[in-house]
């Protein structure tokens, strides 16, 4: 189902005699630090002297007083309910030597290849927190049914399609349509390598998934799932790589990155299948999301956040590194940003990492859509994106979905694209959101397919001049045409819009920036 941005973490209200007592404190600090990452020190000091999981809280935030991870040391965060972003805020410094894990998990293998379970074939990577899964693979049938044999799409803003039958040369889906695609992040993802390399300049790019999010990692979201490989006669699909996960490490002293420490985002990789009539490999997950702030960050640790990879032909690493004809099936890399007033980090970054001074943390206050009924059954307050809703398998169809929206302006349509864990993205437009723009509503009709799906909802609307082009800085001076709000699968929450300009082209920013153009919000 498709949750909403979530609001700033609250902060505990000041007292007076709290406000006595920081002001004394103060007194006797050497100096301020630059900047304040707002930590209420709740959760004391990070020092884990082996390797931890830690169990996220509900809003995905924790206060330190510290953090120090020493070498041989692996910190992981185990996904709470609506799959938050890891936020790490710390009132004084955070010195890694260690590691902090927050990658995709990879597919399980299909078939004969790997451990020869059979049991768990066309399971896809779970996405780290903050980041989503991969699609599952299609079903093994020897009639080879669409219904069944098709790959689930992966889940998350970009997602990659799931592996159909058949395969056409260069028209429609491209050449390999029996393998999943590589999901998107900062770039599209999967297949253009091997789409120009077989088809040149009649390669049909239209299939690909989108890019998504803002270099500014404002809102934070983790990497999307790479698509599940297409059934075979006798084995099915491999499963899609989970995307990366996304994490917001915010310290008021120094961030230490030492030689030995990484923090890693990557996006997990497809699994491998063997076998005679064995179904097709999935696409890798996308790279996640890893921003730091602090007063000064430095050291030469390493940084990941790259893409996933596909396992043609079982090789995982020839397969990333040394074939560019099928790299592109790997997921797209994801995005790295370091905010702080002293920057002396000379590490590994990959990808390569923006910088900029240290900005807000949080976003609040911006447009919203939520879907608010499937089948006139509500959906939870807080959906996961997994199993929020139950439906009998004689369930009649069609059925009537409704949309809630806040600060959008009415007459505008909804579209809806439900995604099966088996087959293709499935799309339905409502008629105009009636109401308010305050608070409107709209609804749609949709066949659901057997088994389980995941449903994402948009709302694209057109701004006047001035608007556009008070947007135009954020869409390389172009002014801005449409705007498109776009609710988040699987937990993530923040909301994020594309920019749409009077040519064509799309930027993603955070939906807040809405408001200092004069749009609701």
């Amino acid at each position: 189902m498709s949750p909403l941005s979530i609001a700033p973490a609250p902060r505990p209200p000041v007292t007076r005699r709290g406000l006595i007592a920081a002001l004394a404190l103060a007194a006797c600090a050497p100096a301020a630090f630059a900047f304040d990452s707002g930590s209420t020190g709740a959760d004391g000091a990070l020092a884990p002297t082996v390797n931890t999981v830690i169990e996220l809280p509900p809003s995905g935030v924790l206060n330190y007083t510290s953090i120090n991870i020493p070498q041989g040391v692996t910190v992981k965060f185990k996904r709470n309910t609506l799959n938050t972003p890891v936020q790490l805020l710390v009132a004084g410094d955070v010195t890694l030597a260690g590691s902090i894990d927050i990658r995709g998990e990879d597919a399980r293998h299909s078939g004969t290849y790997g451990d020869g379970n059979l049991a768990d074939d066309g399971i896809p990577g779970v996405g780290g927190p903050g980041g989503f899964d991969g699609g599952r693979g299609g079903q093994a049938d020897q009639a080879q049914q669409p219904a069944v044999i098709r790959g689930g799409t992966g889940l998350g803003p970009g997602g990659g399609l799931g592996g159909i039958e058949g395969a056409d040369g260069c028209s429609g889906r491209g050449y390999h349509k029996f393998v999943g695609l590589g999901a998107g992040h900062a770039t599209a993802g999967s297949a253009v390598a091997d789409m120009r390399w077989r088809c040149g300049s009649n390669a049909d790019l239209s299939f690909l998934a989108k890019p998504y999010g803002s270099n500014l990692l404002q809102p934070l979201i983790g990497g999307s799932g790479g698509g599940g490989g297409r059934g075979g006669a006798n084995y099915p699909g491999s499963g899609g790589g989970g995307g990366g996960g996304a994490l917001l490490i915010a310290a008021s002293g120094t961030i230490q990155l030492a030689a030995s420490s990484s923090i890693d985002a990557t996006g997990g990789d497809a699994g491998g299948v063997g076998g005679i009539n064995a179904g097709g490999e999935g696409g890798g997950g996308s790279g996640g999301a890893v921003r730091l702030v602090a007063s000064r960050i430095a050291g030469n640790g390493k940084l990941f956040a790259a893409g996933g990879c596909i396992n043609q032909n079982n090789n995982r690493r020839q397969t990333c590194l040394y074939l560019p004809s099928f790299s592109g099936y790997g997921g797209a890399a994801g995005r790295i940003r370091l905010e702080a007033d002293n920057i002396t980090f000379s590490g590994t970054s990959d990808p390569a990492y923006t910088a900029d001074k240290p900005g807000p943390l949080f976003l609040a206050n911006v447009p919203a859509l939520r879907i608010d009924t499937v089948g006139g059954k509500q959906v939870p307050a807080n959906p996961t994106g997994q199993a929020d809703l139950s439906f009998p398998a004689d369930l009649a169809n069609p059925v009537t979905v409704t949309f809630k929206t806040i600060n959008v302006p009415t007459g505008n349509t909804v579209l809806l694209r439900v995604l099966p864990a088996y087959g293709q993205p499935i799309e339905a437009l409502s008629p105009a959101i009636v109401g308010s723009a305050a608070e409107g509503s709209a609804s749609v009709q949709v066949t659901l397919p057997p088994g389980p799906s995941v449903l994402q909802a948009t709302t694209t609307y057109t701004v006047v001049v001035a608007v556009g082009e008070a947007l135009s800085r954020f869409a390389n001076n172009e002014r801005v045409d449409k705007v498109q709000l776009m609710a988040t699968l699987g937990g993530s929450g923040e909301a994020q819009a594309r920019l749409i300009t009077v040519s064509g082209k799309s930027f993603t920013v955070p939906a807040s920036v809405l408001q200092q153009a004069g749009l609701p919000g």
